[in-house]
């Protein structure tokens, strides 16, 4: 046995000093700990069983103890005993090994086994454990995150391991799907033109919440808010896996580009009531989570998956609040974009409130202050917050937008009422409080759902390879195949499919707001019209490097688009600017085929735009013609006899389609023909002007 002390409360988790090791853990209502050690994640038993005393390693709800001569690199973990009473919301099982809430590492033994942790009986063989890290050994050489204001942002949407995996990456064997793998491929990122990463939950998750015979692909099942998944890493040893995420942090920080978080505060992979005992449930199952006040026995379910967490609750809410502070303090992280944010304004009974501590504490929290704080304002229970969701800081995934401008693209009727809304920030969701007009990002695709390619290849969800029999993932998508269900090798199909792909580019990256893409949309990625590849760890969903150049005029388009944004139609004045203030200030005018008169009946597809700033600067004529046919354009006129020239014109060929301003031909009309379903954007000649 081990010379204990009795250690201290705080901090939580496991906390490497010179002479050993402080554990600490939040255990409401339990009656007896046992902390294990272990030499391998594959033990079936424990090399040691530190029993901790209830009267010396308990104060409070937490239990402690501190073992001399521990180091980093020991494995770990708890037994739990208390009364098991789940009508009661109590489930104790001593019988069950335990993660700790707080460890900054979890090793899967070779064997790991979910199903042993949902049956009765010791499971330890087939256990998840924790590893003790030292997060104070790392060099950052300077580094520091960038404060990139989101107005000079455009975000990329990737999944860490999907974007190396493919065989064909270029990316060695043991470095694909890892955050090595991503270095790699950092240069790719910096040509391409975007400035942050917002990658899948890359937190410690289980691979076996999924349908029988597939993995959880996505990540949204968390075991952990403070560890890494460690297949994530071409390292081996926890210690490794911390410090190459690290290096991947450092390096993107060193190419100008930021790294955003994609993190589940909403639910666990604890799921519902026959769902594992890994960690919470076997904690402080009435803390962590939300129960039915009618029958504690059962979990509220808002995140469709099982289990809400508690997030309100001040154990939970420090718990989230400990986990940020962790990931921008050790890690370096510039950002998170919240899964489900819109639970997280629910109270323990799951009522919306208005001024949800969690959300203000996180908005207030000196740690994360210069922090980007996106949210999904929504959740699975109806709880739809675009618009206003709470707080000053937060940004919201506009899935309006999405919508919107899906509905125009595809010719819907009506669409014509909402769409330059969309393209001006959403004045009608965020122009009433004073928001800066990147409230709004901005995004046509994301992880669920369809490809940008899939988009306009497919009418219908494709997902019976989910094992569901079709029967999850969104039924209306919003979507058009341009006339054949699936790929077609029609020529005008595909040059249609090409154009409209390219149309929503536009529309993306030209509007006010801060823009999201999704990883592989620039070059045409599909999922064979699977919209909820969340099981699909294969090919389905990896990024297949064969389209760089098999689409490698598109991917010159989006690269060149990006550059436009970035360094011409944005204005760096109006980065600190609320979208009132812009919109009064600049000078935007609508029109139709003839000036001044834009058509706003509902059967009407088409409209153009105008734009200066409030100086003057530059002009800016944008041609939104989403009608099957070609319309000619009345075009305004310059002052002092200038010209515009032609930047942007998705029905031309390539390199045409895309012209830098300085050197793109001048119109020498009074109109301009837009073809059907296109965008063009005219720029006066700064030279003549």
């Amino acid at each position: 046995m081990l010379a204990i002390l009795p250690g201290r409360s705080f901090p939580l988790g496991a906390t490497v000093f010179p002479k050993g090791v402080n554990f600490s853990l939040y255990s409401r209502g339990s009656t007896r700990v046992e902390l294990l050690l272990f030499n391998s994640a594959d033990d079936a038993k424990p090399a040691e069983v530190i029993p901790l005393d209830p009267h010396k390693n308990h104060t409070f709800h937490y239990w402690h103890v501190f073992v001399p001569g521990l180091k980093a690199g020991q494995i770990y973990a708890y037994r739990v005993d208390g009364p098991y009473k789940p009508e009661k919301g109590l489930r104790f099982d001593p019988t069950k090994v335990l993660l700790d809430p707080y460890g900054k590492a979890v090793v899967f033994p070779r064997h790991y086994d979910r199903k042993a942790a949902c049956q009765p009986g010791d499971n330890t063989p087939y256990a998840l454990k924790n590893v003790v890290v030292d997060t104070s050994t790392y060099d950052w050489n300077g580094d520091y995150p960038l404060h990139r204001p989101f107005a000079r942002s455009v975000i990329y949407e990737m999944h860490l391991a999907g974007f190396t995996r493919h065989p064909n990456s270029g990316v060695t064997e043991e470095k694909r799907g890892t955050f090595a793998g991503l270095i790699e491929k950092i240069p790719y990122l910096v040509e391409l033109g975007i400035t942050a990463v917002e990658l899948l939950p890359v937190y410690a998750f289980d691979p076996l919440d999924a349908p029988p015979g597939l993995s959880n692909y996505w990540g949204y099942s968390p075991i952990s808010f403070f560890a890494l998944h460690p297949f994530y890493s071409s390292r081996k040893d926890p210690q490794g896996v911390m410090d190459e995420f690290r290096d991947m942090v450092k390096m993107l920080h060193r190419a100008g580009i930021e790294v955003i978080l994609d993190v589940v505060y909403n639910h666990t992979t604890e799921n519902g009531a026959e769902g594992p005992t890994l960690s919470f449930r076997g904690l402080a199952n009435d803390v962590y989570y939300m129960l039915d006040p009618k029958d504690r026995s059962r979990y509220v379910n808002y995140t469709g998956t099982g289990n809400t967490l508690n997030t309100n609750h001040p154990v939970v809410r420090r718990m989230i609040l400990d986990s940020l502070r962790y990931w921008v303090s050790e890690m370096h992280v510039d950002g998170f974009r919240f899964d489900l944010a819109s639970i997280l304004s629910r109270d323990e009974h799951g009522n919306p409130v208005p001024n949800p501590p969690v959300l203000l504490d996180i908005e207030n929290d000196p740690y994360l202050a210069g922090t980007k704080l996106i949210a999904e304002a929504w959740d699975a229970a109806g709880l739809y917050q675009v618009g206003n969701f709470v707080g000053d800081r937060w940004r919201e995934w506009n899935g309006k937008f999405r919508d919107d401008i899906r509905r125009w693209v595809r010719g819907d009727i009506g669409s014509i009422y909402a769409f330059p809304n969309r393209m001006l920030a959403s004045p009608d969701l965020y122009g009433h409080e004073e928001k800066e007009p990147d409230q709004s990002i901005n995004f046509i695709t994301c992880h669920d759902g369809f490809t940008l390619n899939d988009l306009v290849t497919y009418e219908q969800k494709h997902n019976e390879a989910n094992g569901e029999g079709n029967r999850d993932g969104h039924n209306e998508n919003l979507s058009c195949n341009h006339g054949v269900e699936g790929p077609s090798k029609d020529p005008e199909i595909e040059a249609l499919r090409e154009r409209q792909i390219k149309n929503f580019f536009a529309y993306a990256l030209l509007a006010l707001g801060a823009p999201m893409i999704q990883m592989g949309d620039e070059v045409r990625r599909t999922q064979r019209g699977n919209n909820n590849a969340y099981c699909q760890d294969n090919e389905l969903s990896w990024f297949d490097w064969s389209l760089v150049e098999k689409h490698a005029d598109l991917l010159r388009f989006v690269r060149e688009l990006i550059r436009f944004r970035l360094h011409f139609a944005s204005d760096p004045e109006d980065d600190f600017k609320s979208l009132s203030q812009i919109l009064q200030e600049a000078r935007i005018t609508l029109h139709g085929t003839h000036l001044n008169q834009p058509d706003w009946s509902p059967h009407s597809h088409s409209l153009a735009m105008t734009v200066s700033n409030g100086g003057g600067k530059r002009f800016i004529h944008m041609i939104f013609n989403a009608y099957h046919d070609p319309l000619t354009f009345e075009l305004p006129a310059l002052a002092n006899g200038g010209r515009w020239r032609r930047v942007l014109d998705t029905s031309q060929p390539s390199p045409d389609d895309l012209i830098p301003p300085f050197r793109a031909p001048r119109v020498h009309s009074t109109h301009y023909r837009a073809e059907g379903r296109s965008v063009v954007v005219l720029v006066a000649d700064l030279e003549e002007n």
